[in-house]
């Protein structure tokens, strides 16, 4: 499959077309991004990168890191971890309150704030040092060793981040969150505050499209088991209330973030990641699906 000319091709198709949408303001830092920055990366199972645009340049991942954030609490505590959060889809905003007060402090899935908030708080209790080990796996799983926390935008969440203290609270009442709320938040705003390239992250999701085996040394670091599951809620939870249309328009496991990323990945075949910060109303990436969308059509495979 010629990849790189058929990136070309999205490249050529989506020129003469105008993406509405906003970046995402709420939070202070984030606001600060170009709107009209624009990468793709894509890396096969054959070792091959293809690429367009500003796929090397850093950019705030925000909740891509929930799957990361998942993968490791996954690897290292088993399907323990799901009896503290679901896996269904949320078909509600990814703040919701509503829902968890319904569902007693049970997030319905690791892909929402809430879920990312259970399982970080998983993290905190099995880990040594939460931000470090966190950081040391994704350097691991992606092979870059420079990746590391935007300090700035950690402290622009954790300035504007009043409803995800109010959704730790609220576990908290039910017993669903067992650490210290203030370290819980400090962990969740550090992780979505993780800075990677387009080139970085289609890497690291390179895990999810190998079977839970690392490509570029061959270490197993899921079971292919676990690997599929987490494909599998990425499929169903990946895009808030829109993941049916991501799986509609698309057919691939992913996930979004308000940075204006998207990761997804083709199973046996290859990862991809997409930045382009102008959002939709329900908060992904608007080019962003535009591209997976080309992609899948113009290749004629997905995962259906």
């Amino acid at each position: 499959m010629d990849y790189q000319h058929i990136l070309k091709e999205i490249e050529q198709e989506l020129a003469s077309q105008s993406f509405s949408g906003e970046i995402a303001t709420y939070i202070p830092e984030l606001a600060k991004v170009d709107p009209n920055k624009f990468g793709v990366h894509l890396c096969s199972l054959e070792g091959n990168d293809y690429f367009l645009g500003d796929n090397e340049e850093k950019f705030s991942i925000q909740s891509i890191s929930k799957v990361l954030g998942l993968a490791l609490a996954y690897q290292l505590e088993g399907e323990k971890i799901f009896e503290r959060v679901d896996v269904e889809p949320s078909g509600n905003p990814f703040n919701s309150l509503l829902q968890l007060e319904y569902e007693n402090g049970i997030p319905r899935n690791p892909l929402i704030n809430s879920g990312a908030l259970v399982v970080c708080d998983i993290l905190i209790s099995l880990l040594e040092d939460p931000r470090a080990d966190f950081l040391a796996f994704i350097r691991k799983i992606s092979g870059f060793s420079t990746i590391s926390f935007d300090e700035k935008v950690a402290e622009s969440e954790r300035q504007s981040g009043f409803r995800n203290a109010a959704l730790a609270n609220l576990m908290k009442s039910f017993g669903n969150i067992h650490n210290d709320i203030d370290e819980v938040l400090d962990f969740y705003f550090h992780t979505c505050s993780l800075s990677m390239s387009c080139k970085e992250l289609a890497n690291t999701f390179l895990l999810f499209a190998n079977h839970g085996k690392l490509l570029h040394t061959g270490e197993r670091l899921l079971t292919s088991s676990k690997t599929k599951r987490i494909n599998a809620i990425m499929q169903t939870c990946g895009f808030y209330d829109e993941a049916g249309e991501f799986s509609f328009r698309v057919g691939l496991p992913g996930k979004s973030g308000v940075g204006g990323g998207i990761a997804a990945v083709h199973p046996g075949e290859y990862s991809i990641a997409v930045w382009s910060p102008r959002l939709n109303p329900k908060g992904n990436s608007a080019k962003g699906m535009a591209v997976l969308e080309l992609l899948t059509t113009k290749t004629g495979r997905s995962i259906f």
